[in-house]
């Protein structure tokens, strides 16, 4: 089909080379109010939420399959909690896949702000696209299966149609709206064992406290360093970038 394989060129195009991006001071600050305003307001939080929810279960999948684990499928819900099946030995590989959800999207984010600043964007956009597409394998629930499709298409579009000149600014901005929902998501884990302790019980950090040895508090403090040091790494590569 036509609109098959214009996809496909469009999604090879990504990998065919990169182009410098050398971005200023100001609209690099405009980018961020605009990813702020995007995320950071409860009825737009609504709905990126689900997407950092999203990347959130995939990061626990991922880190399942790399230390040998089965994964059944994940689930995910509209008030933003979300559930991964896997199955394999206890111990080690549960508590790695257990830790790789909230720390997920700031990775990502970071990797995407990084490929940008490399001039590597379309290539992370192209990757995107596939991941999203494969990602799809694992949903079973009507609501992730939702949130996935419109992940994908979007992406798909966006391989597709955005201009060469702006895929640099696109990729970008996802990835500081991925950083921004990460760091948004620590505080209300965060909150969970300060304020509500009543949600305790569905915390990663509380789970991780009870496949290992260590409290909830070093968990919390482990995200805190990955999603804090995905932070500032980024920063850093966009200033080395203005520089």
């Amino acid at each position: 089909m036509e609109i098959i394989d214009r996809w496909w060129q469009a999604v090879l195009a990504g990998f065919g080379g990169s182009a410098q991006f050398v971005p200023t001071l100001w609209p690099l600050l405009g980018l961020l109010a605009l990813c702020l305003l995007l995320t950071v307001p409860r009825a737009c939080w609504r709905i990126f939420g689900l997407y950092v929810t999203f990347v959130h279960e995939l990061g626990h999948a991922f880190a399942a399959l790399l230390t040998g684990r089965f994964v059944h499928g994940l689930k995910i819900r509209l008030d933003h909690s979300g559930e991964l099946v896997s199955s394999g030995k206890p111990g080690f590989s549960a508590v790695f896949s257990g830790f790789w959800g909230y720390p997920a999207p700031a990775v990502v984010g970071a990797g995407l702000v990084a490929a940008t600043s490399f001039g590597h964007g379309s290539a992370a956009l192209s990757i995107g696209a596939l991941l999203l597409l494969v990602s799809l394998l694992f949903l079973r629930n009507a609501v992730g299966i939702a949130v996935a499709l419109c992940s994908a298409l979007a992406a798909q579009l966006l391989v597709v149609f955005t201009p060469v000149a702006a895929t640099s600014w696109v990729v970008l901005g996802l990835g500081m709206m991925l950083l921004v929902g990460s760091v948004r998501d620590l505080f209300k884990v965060i909150g969970v064992h300060t304020r509500r302790r009543e949600l305790v019980a569905s915390s990663d950090a509380y789970l991780l406290a009870t496949r290992s040895w260590l409290p909830a508090w070093f968990w919390l403090a482990g995200f805190t360093v990955v999603i804090g040091g995905s932070v500032a790494f980024s920063v850093w590569r966009l200033w080395e970038t203005l520089a």
